[in-house]
């Protein structure tokens, strides 16, 4: 418990450096942001209307991309390949998700997970 204690202690000294870094650096940069602008001649109304206009061209894209998957079909879906202990499941496709993450940490595979047809 000691050892609990002690590391909760660190985490709230180190939590506070952080903070204090923080604010000491945040003046520095918002000077050099300043600086930075002043001599492109950049101004308030510059930021926000480039802020403005990639929010449009973000905008449009995803616009493009669903009207792609409209053409397509949509998105199709893909049968799980893999079961948790919870009945969790995964595709085997993009990030591994964070239940078999965890279990591999534990030293299970990931053959041991697999949905038998």
């Amino acid at each position: 418990m000691n050892y609990l204690i002690d590391i909760q202690s660190q985490i709230e000294k180190l939590q506070k450096q952080a903070s204090d870094i923080k604010a000491r650096e945040f003046a520095r940069t918002v000077q050099e942001i300043v600086a930075t602008m002043h001599a492109f001649g950049i101004t308030p109304k510059d930021l926000l209307s480039a802020s403005s206009r990639s929010a449009k061209s973000k905008g449009k894209v995803a616009a493009k991309v669903a009207r792609n998957k409209a053409l397509k079909g949509g998105a199709t879906t893909v049968a799980a390949k893999y079961r948790g202990p919870t009945g969790e499941t995964w595709s085997g496709r993009g990030l591994t998700p964070r239940w078999l993450a965890a279990l591999l940490t534990q030293g299970k595979k990931k053959e041991d997970f697999v949905i038998k047809s």
